[in-house]
Order: C-alpha cells, then sequence, then structure tokens
C-alpha cells in the first residue's frame, strides 16, 4: 500500500506498504446526509447520462447508469449532484468494448456514497467529485475492475487534455486513451470513510487520493492487488500509471501534502497467495 503524505505512520496495515504524511486525528462532520440522488448534467450534450431505475442486477433491483460518451475503451459520465442513499443500489452500465468507465461530478456539492456503488460488467471506475467524497457505514463496491475516488479537478490523458470537472466539456475523439494523471487545484476536497468497508477483487487497485483522506474504522480490501492513498493540498499534478491490472499513483516530491490519517482500528489487508501491496 502506498500513501503519500509527510510521516511514516501506520495503524493494522496487512501487506507491503509505505507511508509518507503529516498524519493527524482528523475529525470530519457530516451531519446532514444528502438525500440519495443523482443528477445528469448537459455537459455531454445528446450523450447524457442517464438513470434507468429498477434493473434486476444480480437478482435485485437497482439504478442502473446508461448513456454517456464512449471514446475508444472510455465511457464518460457527468453529474451535477451524485449521492447513492442507504440501501440503495447503484450500478454503471457497461456496454461491450468498454475498460474504464469515467465519472465527474461537476456541481458544488460533496458525493454521499451510502449504499452500493458497482458496475455491471468488468471495467475499472473513475470517481471524481473536487468538493469531496463521503461512504457511509453502509458503503460496498461491487466492480470486477479497479477502483479509483478522488477529488482532483480533473482527469489528464497524453494527449494534453482534462476531463474536468471544474470547467466541463465534452471529451474530445483524440481521448481514446487510460488517463496518465490527476489535476488537482488550491484546496483539494476531503475523502471520508466512516465505518465504510470497501473491497476490489483479486490483483486489483483501490486508490483513495483527496485532499485529506480519512479512515475511520473498519477496512480496506484489495487481496493480490494494490492500496493507494494520497493527500495533497494543493494545485498540480499526480502520475497515474497502469502496469497490467495494477493502477499506481506517482506523487512529484515538490506537492504539498495533506493529512492521511487511519483511525479506530482502520485495517488495510491486500495478503493473497499471489502477494499484495
Amino acid at each position: 500500500m502506498a500513501i503519500y503524505g509527510y510521516k511514516k505512520w501506520h495503524s493494522n496495515l496487512l501487506g507491503v506498504f509505505s507511508i509518507i504524511g503529516v498524519l493527524a486525528h482528523v475529525m470530519f462532520y457530516c451531519e446532514n446526509y444528502a438525500l440519495a440522488q443523482i443528477t445528469p448534467d448537459a455537459t455531454l450534450g445528446d450523450r447524457s447520462s442517464k438513470i434507468t431505475p429498477n434493473v434486476n442486477i444480480k437478482g435485485l433491483p437497482a439504478n442502473q447508469i446508461d448513456g454517456g460518451t464512449i471514446r475508444g475503451a472510455n465511457l464518460f459520465h457527468s453529474f451535477q449532484e451524485f449521492n447513492v442513499g442507504e440501501l440503495q443500489r447503484v450500478y454503471f452500465a457497461n456496454p461491450t468494448g468498454i475498460s474504464n468507465i469515467l465519472t465527474r461530478v461537476t456541481g458544488s456539492n460533496i458525493s454521499n456514497i451510502l449504499g452500493t456503488l458497482g458496475v455491471n460488467g468488468g471495467a475499472n471506475l473513475f470517481f471524481l467529485n473536487p468538493n469531496g467524497i463521503l461512504f457511509g457505514n453502509n458503503a460496498r463496491l461491487d466492480v470486477q475492475g479497479s477502483f479509483v475516488g478522488t477529488t482532483a479537478n480533473g482527469l489528464q490523458f497524453g494527449n494534453q487534455e482534462l476531463f474536468s470537472a471544474i470547467n466541463p466539456q465534452a471529451p474530445s475523439l483524440l481521448t481514446v486513451n487510460v488517463p496518465i494523471g490527476l489535476q488537482y487545484g488550491r484546496n483539494p476536497g476531503a475523502i471520508q470513510l466512516q465505518e465504510a468497508s470497501l473491497q476490489v477483487p483479486n490483483g486489483r487497485t483501490l486508490t483513495l487520493a483527496g485532499g485529506i483522506v480519512n479512515i475511520d474504522g473498519r477496512e480496506l480490501l484489495a487481496p493480490g492487488g494494490r492500496v493507494e492513498l494520497a493527500g495533497v493540498a494543493s494545485s498540480g499534478g499526480v502520475g497515474l500509471m497502469q502496469q497490467g491490472q495494477e493502477l499506481r499513483l506517482s506523487v512529484p516530491e515538490g506537492l504539498a501534502r495533506a493529512d492521511v490519517s487511519m483511525t479506530n482500528g482502520a485495517n488495510v489487508d491486500v495478503r493473497a497467495g499471489g502477494g499484495g501491496s
């Protein structure tokens, strides 16, 4: 597991890991969870995201997110608001040939993930909200690929294009490759886990890249895969590399770090027969 900040520190980490960060006990206050609400915006034009309710996914009813804009093996979604309510199940549809689902939130509110967030297929899921992301105690990931949750302003592509939540535009026809970086603004939002248990499948990567990152109780699981945690305190770029099925962050030495904390017995476990980190 890689954690990027200022000082070395850990709390019940199982696997191979490195920690660099200024770590402190971080208190988060979220007394009023937003009601479950997913509101597509108009930035993708006639290829806007669409919500299809009561779809049978894995034997249970769920809200399925269809539509979006396809560029090569990438599927782009854009929302004004994105919240998953308690016991709610929300899945992105995974059309044939799509390897990466890239989702941004362009509004001004944080995303509260209080139920199941998943992909109805094998694609990696990138979830971007610069305002912040909160995972509650019933939050769950149901993905077959890797998961990247970030409060960066945008996802950087190799052709110098940015899938930005701050200056949203439809992705051009050139945006067909895997994103190679996260572009941060001046005050990135926090990522908060409040007694949440998040897991990705064997050999995959679970990435949380804030602002402040606080894991308060419960666990992060990536058996035989990777857990990547990064806290960034100022504007700048963070590299994102894909090696096989794994994703790895690369934080420049000169980029200011934010707090990354693990409290109340929070557990990170990547153990498996093939190893993990």
